[in-house]
């Protein structure tokens, strides 16, 4: 989750202001959490609450985004999401947003097989963003990211997103320089899908996302999320990141991550590797790609 959270602080402070490369500081003072950290840590309550039973998944869904939301009203929603979490019967909105993809990263990691991850992000989706284009949006994201987590390789999600989500055929080179501000699924998913494609380390994935534009602090939330699955997160970068949230968000970050444990980067001689639970690993179970 952590990695998701990073990419929304670092992408924030170019969401407005763009910049079209890679050569930047990557966490300052001029960096904040927007609705993507604060969403994305919303529905990760809510799988919290629902223990092992996501029965209620939907209800839990809509009370977390609604009850934490409202404590940031100037976080940076967009104008009818504002309205449904301060509505006091909020409805689905048939929304294509990528509010959808940015939020779902949780259920990546607490699902414990492909058809759970997508039967989850479903279920916390269509409660706001009931579009087709919404509802594809997250899953792809939130199954890149288990497929991450549970050890594909880079070709081996690609190659399944292609077949089933986007049509992977351009790279960010061919469209960093027209790329603009894109709200939806469809024109900012794939994108950020490419920057991880494309990476060689989590934080290159994280520069990749915001190198080319657009909505910055999203496309790199949706990125680092898969990002930190695939690579883990340096401890010194977690580390930095923690401080830009504020004890309501980091007790949800801590909870969720004691429930389910992230995967650490450590350091060797040889380079990065991924570091995982024990107990987490010893519990997957692989399943094979459709």
């Amino acid at each position: 989750m952590i990695g998701t959270i990073i990419g929304d602080i670092a992408g924030s402070r170019f969401e407005r202001h763009n910049i079209k490369s890679k050569e930047f500081e990557l966490l300052n003072s001029k960096c904040r959490f927007t609705d993507d950290s604060v969403m994305s840590l919303a529905i990760c309550a809510a799988l919290l609450r629902c223990g092992n039973n996501y029965s209620r998944l939907g209800t839990q869904a809509i009370s977390s985004m609604q009850m934490i939301g409202r404590a940031y009203p100037l976080c940076g929603y967009g104008r009818h999401f504002h309205k449904w979490i301060f509505d006091g019967n909020p409805q689905p909105y048939n929304s294509w947003g990528n509010g959808a993809a940015m939020r779902i990263s949780g259920c990546g990691y607490a699902a414990d097989s492909l058809e759970t991850v997508k039967e989850l992000s479903r279920v916390v989706t269509e409660v706001t963003h009931n579009h087709p284009e919404g509802i594809k949006g997250a899953e792809a994201t939130a199954v890149a990211c288990y497929l991450a987590r549970t050890g594909k390789s880079l070709l081996e999600i690609r190659d399944y997103v292609n077949r089933n989500y986007y049509p992977m055929d351009f790279t960010l080179d061919s469209i960093r320089d027209r790329y603009k501000f894109d709200v939806s699924c469809q024109g900012s998913v794939p994108q950020a899908l490419e920057a991880f494609f494309e990476s060689t380390s989590f934080e290159d994935a994280i520069r990749n996302a915001i190198s080319i534009g657009g909505d910055s602090d999203t496309i790199a939330s949706i990125t680092g999320g898969i990002a930190e699955a695939y690579y883990g997160v340096p401890a010194s970068l977690r580390k930095h990141a923690l401080t830009f949230l504020d004890e309501r968000l980091l007790e949800i970050l801590v909870e969720f991550e004691n429930r389910f444990p992230p995967i650490m980067e450590k350091m060797r001689p040889a380079g990065s590797v991924r570091i995982e639970s024990a107990a987490r690993k010893n519990s997957e179970k692989e399943t094979a790609l459709q």
